[in-house]
């Protein structure tokens, strides 16, 4: 399902020393609980569109199935804010290494960190694809002129899936890793190879977003905004370049420079 990223809401709008009334385009937050053979496995709080991509990557990011084959049967029950999602196997790993969790849509440590699932998900890259310098301008140019929901709420993070030429998909959503989560549930449910892809990001660049390029095979990360020192770690040793505050014809190389190209 496509679903919406925004709804209309009446507004007092203060602008030359004078009020009025009018109607803003307000960002949805909606809560969806994961259910996996029977049992309550999260509740992802986020935009609700495309939600079958984002239950599909975020089970995928979690280590949960590997391709859409592990999964039986999925039904969204967008009314009532339920995925219910039926297992090909015989069930969740270990109880040991998955926990309960809410998965807000904040920016902050909205869940514990470093899983066991996060190191056995997440790949180290070796090779990847090389940008240009150029190119690298480009791609942040076009995902910035094709947010749309964006545009119209000012509250939703944006990803896509690029080749060095390209646009391959666009996501939005309140949370940054959902947005991620949707274009790997994209990739996965059409069989789109990611190793010769990068990611183009409105937002800041976490650990937790480092880590979900990485479960996705993904060397080259191209970001509007800041890292983190613990994300530029875990791209040092999981062979990811970093690319942050992309603004206009300028921009910072943190990690494994050598892919990006000038002239």
């Amino acid at each position: 399902m496509s679903g919406f990223a925004s709804k209309r809401r009446l507004i007092v709008r203060y602008d030359g020393g004078q009020l009025a009334e009018e109607e803003d385009e307000i960002a949805l937050e909606f809560p969806l609980t994961v259910m996996v053979n029977g049992e309550e496995f999260a509740t992802i709080v986020c935009t609700p569109a495309h939600l079958d991509e984002l239950v599909i990557g975020f089970l995928a990011s979690e280590g949960v199935i590997r391709t859409c084959s592990d999964i039986k049967g999925m039904t969204i029950d967008g009314e009532r804010g339920f995925a219910y999602v039926e297992l090909a196997a015989c069930g969740l790993p270990a109880k040991q290494f998955y926990a309960k969790r809410f998965i807000g849509s904040c920016c902050g440590k909205s869940r514990q960190f470093y899983f066991y699932n996060d190191a056995k998900t997440a790949k180290t890259i070796v090779g990847g694809i090389t940008v240009k310098a150029d190119d690298c301008i480009r791609l942040m140019k076009a995902l910035h002129e094709r947010s749309t929901d964006f545009a119209a709420t000012g509250g939703l993070h944006n990803a896509a899936l690029a080749t060095p030429d390209e646009m391959v998909v666009i996501r939005s959503d309140i949370g940054r890793h959902n947005a991620l989560d949707k274009l790997y549930g994209y990739c996965l449910r059409h069989q789109v190879a990611m190793k010769d892809k990068l990611i183009v990001f409105s937002g800041r660049v976490s650990s937790e977003v480092l880590l979900k390029a990485a479960k996705m095979g993904v060397s080259v990360l191209l970001s509007k905004s800041a890292p983190t020192t613990l994300a530029l770690d875990l791209a040092d040793e999981l062979g990811i370049t970093v690319v942050g505050f992309l603004r206009g014809q300028a921009f910072n190389v943190y990690t494994h420079e050598s892919r990006i190209i000038i002239g």
